[in-house]
């Protein structure tokens, strides 16, 4: 859990599932990301209409930073550097926004590439 210290009134505490939170919702406001990869029970709880903002994304808090991993799906037909980068650039200007935090890394795991139908025709053709 990430510790916010201050000198006034007390410490505030922020879980490291509210950071995953913020991360996961992050990265998935950039163009080019399909979705997050999780495991097999996080996808059914999403098929039954709960959808898990902090799937793929695992949160490391040291005294001074935060480390975030994220698992990530990349939609075919984009740059995966570029897709990556910018996910890096928003999750980290995120989370400092957000919890004041230091985002010391944001490490980016591309686990797959996501296919439409729409532009697997195209590829067929």
């Amino acid at each position: 859990m990430a510790e916010i210290k201050t000198d006034q009134i007390g410490q505030i505490q922020i879980s490291d599932e509210v950071i995953a939170i913020i991360a996961g919702t992050a990265a998935l406001e950039i163009d080019g990301v399909a979705g997050m990869s999780g495991n097999i029970t996080g996808g059914l709880a999403e098929m039954l209409g709960r959808k898990n903002l902090a799937k793929g994304v695992k949160v490391q808090v040291s005294d001074d930073s935060v480390v975030i991993d994220i698992d990530l799906l990349i939609k075919f037909g984009y740059k995966i550097h570029e897709v990556c980068v910018n996910v890096q650039q928003r999750v980290k200007t995120a989370i400092e926004t957000m919890t004041s935090l230091n985002a010391g890394e944001v490490n980016i795991n591309v686990l797959g590439l996501h296919v439409d139908k729409e532009s697997n025709k195209d590829v067929e053709a």
